[in-house]
């Protein structure tokens, strides 16, 4: 189970990766693993500024839809638009070209909510 140390994590399983007050988004391997083949991933919330832990969009997989959670309060500023013809990069490379969303975030200080990679690891149990 990948778990780069250098990301925070959400108890919904996304990741963030925080460059200043930019930051890029997206679901962990252990979640893309737990929602199998990705088909389809629906993000209409660019250009929105939403809180933390507000729906940003949606992830399909052939069985199940799921929420997606943002991790800081900010604007989405970009949406990872290969995903749109190639949904599967979430499942082969979640943390690099599988990225779903890039914000502003608004509040650094809610970077305390989140978890280190140790943290999730014992959610995950890994």
């Amino acid at each position: 189970m990948n778990i780069p140390t250098e990301l925070k994590y959400t108890k919904d399983h996304e990741w963030i990766k925080i460059e200043g007050d930019v930051a890029t988004v997206g679901i962990t391997d252990f979640a893309q693993s737990e929602l199998g083949d990705i088909v389809y991933v629906e993000v209409e919330t660019v250009d929105e500024t939403l809180e933390a832990e507000e729906i940003f969009g949606t992830v399909e997989a052939v069985k199940t839809v799921s929420d997606l959670f943002l991790p800081l309060s900010g604007e989405i500023t970009a949406f990872n638009e290969a995903l749109e013809d190639e949904p599967e990069k979430v499942n082969a490379d979640p943390y690099g070209d599988g990225w779903m969303i890039k914000m502003k975030c608004s509040d650094l200080s809610q970077v305390e909510n989140l978890m280190s990679a140790e943290d999730y690891k014992s959610l995950i149990g890994a």
